[in-house]
């Protein structure tokens, strides 16, 4: 199981990837091995400012579908466009190509809440 140390990671499995004030969020690798092949994924959010553990929207998968929650407050400054016709990138590279969106940090203070990759590690091997 991929958990990059580099990365804060939600109880939702959602990652997210701070630069300064802007950041990356998708699915952990532990998320997209329990959802099973991606089939579809919907973000219909952009350009919205969303609360921490608010729905940016959903990912289908053979099994199930399943919300995205933000891991932090944020504006949504970009969507991953490759992800609609490539969904199954998800799978592949949940940590790289498969990202889901884009944001500009509401409050910084809210990554102190959020997991290390070794806190997440603890409650997916619970």
């Amino acid at each position: 199981m991929n958990i990059p140390s580099d990365l804060k990671y939600s109880k939702d499995h959602e990652w997210i990837r701070v630069n300064g004030s802007e950041a990356v969020i998708g699915i952990t690798d532990f998320a997209q091995s329990q959802l099973g092949d991606v089939v579809f994924v919907e973000i219909e959010t952009l350009g919205e400012n969303l609360d921490k553990e608010e729905v940016f929207g959903t990912v289908e998968a053979v099994k199930t579908v399943s919300d995205l929650f933000m891991p932090v407050s944020g504006e949504i400054t970009a969507v991953n466009e490759k992800l609609a016709d490539t969904p199954e990138v998800v799978n592949k590279d949940p940590y790289g190509e498969g990202w889901m969106i884009k944001i500009k940090l509401s409050d910084p203070a809210q990554l102190n809440d959020l997991l290390t990759a070794d806190q997440y590690k603890g409650i997916i091997n619970e």
